[in-house]
């Protein structure tokens, strides 16, 4: 069962769509206070409305993760704003390019790994901060199956999201005494804006070859992953820390 998040406050990185936006929706759901962050600044505003219109409580901040003040600035906002910051969720990330490694360019290698490792670093870093002085919270990182394995063709995808694995388990063992738990997502290909833009890239016969690849054979639900990071935070997960878990439909079983 899903612990009641009344009175609890969520952040929710990247939650202007996609996976961000449904882990922002589930939250509000289960009555916790959300903060809804992102870049882009119509797409947060009708996050925040869409709980809104259910009766939830949210409020949106503008954030760039790849840049330390304005992370700074999202998580001094949201206790300003709530008071308290009981669950950090990193979500926001980018998917770089497809091409081989010998030809992989480096200004594109450092924009992905500035957003999805040192990006989910800084939130995390600033979540801690506060959570360390509550003495309580839960933070989970969004990283990938290419968390777990390797990606061929997306160097610097892998590589980021092997990075917030092993941040995860880093900081996992280092705040397991201080009542906060620091836990990971590991997605396979999730039906969002930003692996449909991926689609569009490839064609239709390698998104056929890699949903083919899934045991399930079918691609992941955005509200699929949002319930393993909600269940993440909650009560009924409050042995569990330092943990990747692959939501794949089964692929890394093989």
């Amino acid at each position: 069962m899903i612990k009641n998040f009344a009175g609890k406050v969520a952040l929710i990185t990247g939650a202007a769509s996609g996976l961000g936006r449904a882990t922002a929706l589930l939250f509000a759901e289960h009555g916790a206070k959300v903060i809804v962050s992102d870049i882009t600044i119509d797409g947060g505003h009708e996050t925040v409305k869409m709980i809104q219109d259910k009766g939830g409580d949210a409020t949106f901040i503008e954030c760039n993760v790849a840049n330390e003040e304005s992370v700074n600035t999202l998580i001094s906002k949201t206790v300003e704003t709530y008071g308290r910051l009981d669950y950090g969720i990193n979500n926001a990330g980018i998917g770089g390019i497809w091409t081989a490694t010998h030809k992989y360019p480096t200004d594109n290698f450092e924009k992905v790994m500035a957003i999805n490792t040192t990006g989910v670093f800084m939130c995390m870093r600033a979540e801690l901060e506060v959570m360390t002085k509550q003495g309580s919270g839960a933070i989970v990182n969004v990283s990938s199956v290419a968390g777990l394995s390797g990606f061929p063709n997306n160097v610097a995808y892998a590589a980021s999201k092997h990075a917030v694995v092993g941040m995860t388990k880093s900081a996992g063992l280092e705040y397991a005494k201080k009542g906060i738990r620091v836990n990971a997502v590991c997605p396979v290909f999730t039906i969002t804006p930003l692996v449909t833009g991926m689609f569009d890239v490839i064609g239709d016969d390698m998104k056929d070859k890699l949903e083919a690849s899934i045991p399930m054979k079918r691609f992941g639900k955005p509200e699929e992953i949002a319930d393993a990071i909600v269940w993440l935070c909650s009560d009924a997960s409050s042995f569990i820390t330092g943990h990747a878990l692959p939501i794949d439909g089964g692929i890394m079983a093989g």
